[in-house]
Order: C-alpha cells, then structure tokens, then sequence
C-alpha cells in the first residue's frame, strides 16, 4: 500500500487533541473542523468560522468537554480505505490533488475519524490536560482563534 509522503513532523499529544478539539467544537457549535491550524509542542492554535464569539461559559464548557474526551482514555486507531469509499463520509477539501487511491482514516474511540496522515498517541490518556490560554473573535472575517497548550 503506498500512502503519500508526510512533510511534517508533528508532536503527536498535541496533534491528536486537535481532533478531540475539532470534534467537540462540530458538536458544541455545528460548526465544521477548523479552517486553519498551527499545531506545535509547546502551543497551538485553530480557527473556526463562527457566526458570533462563543460566550464565556461557552470556551469553559469547550475545556471541560476537550478534558472529558481525553479522561476517557480513548483508543486511537488507524484504518485504511480507498478514496472511492471515503467519499461522502470525510471531507476531502485538505486532501492533496496528488493524494494516493488509500487514505488514512485515524479514529479516536467512537468520538473522532477523519481522514489524517499525521503522528498521533496511541490513547488519550497520553495527551495530558488540554488548557485554552486566550481567544478573539473577528467579526468581519467570523473567525474564532484558540490558542492552547498541554499541561
């Protein structure tokens, strides 16, 4: 099986909170994954179209969600499929134009699958607490950025 060549080498805690985080935002705010992300070891950061700037109790509520997953000590797990039969269960808008016929579909437990070629742990419980450090919202652009960190 012949996947495509990954040019990242990303801290796999972190990324694989950013599918917990993804995820939980899809069901806290119908929202869809981010638009954009930035995803290093020490912070990260994801951006979201949103309509308004979600609410104090709402970024509160994100946390503990996020935490609730992680606490959860989820297996993390990987499957391979054809792009023919991931069409119409994933979005292939990140999907390169050269991607290989197999993708990677990671899962995390039942919560999370998407299609990803990115490091991730083996259980959640290898991720740590997931802690937003500030915020902001642009109205005219409606993007929500997070920043967060692992600790």
């Amino acid at each position: 099986m012949e996947l495509n060549e990954h040019n990242k080498q990303e801290y796999p805690p972190m990324h694989t909170c950013e599918h917990i985080i993804n995820q939980t935002m899809i069901r806290l705010f119908d929202c869809g994954r981010s638009v954009s992300a930035h995803i290093e070891r020490k912070k990260s950061k994801l951006d979201y179209r949103l309509s308004q700037a979600p609410t104090t109790e709402q970024v509160a509520q994100l946390e503990e969600a996020v935490n609730e997953v992680i606490a959860s000590h989820l297996p993390v797990s990987m499957e391979y499929i054809s792009q023919a039969e991931a069409m119409g269960r994933f979005d292939f808008e990140r999907l390169p134009d050269d991607a290989s016929e197999t993708v990677r579909i990671v899962k995390v437990g039942d919560y999370d699958e998407c299609l990803c070629i990115g490091l991730h742990v083996a259980n959640t419980s290898e991720i740590g607490t997931f802690k937003i450090i500030s915020h902001d919202y642009d109205a005219e652009a409606q993007r929500w950025r997070m920043r967060f960190k692992l600790i």
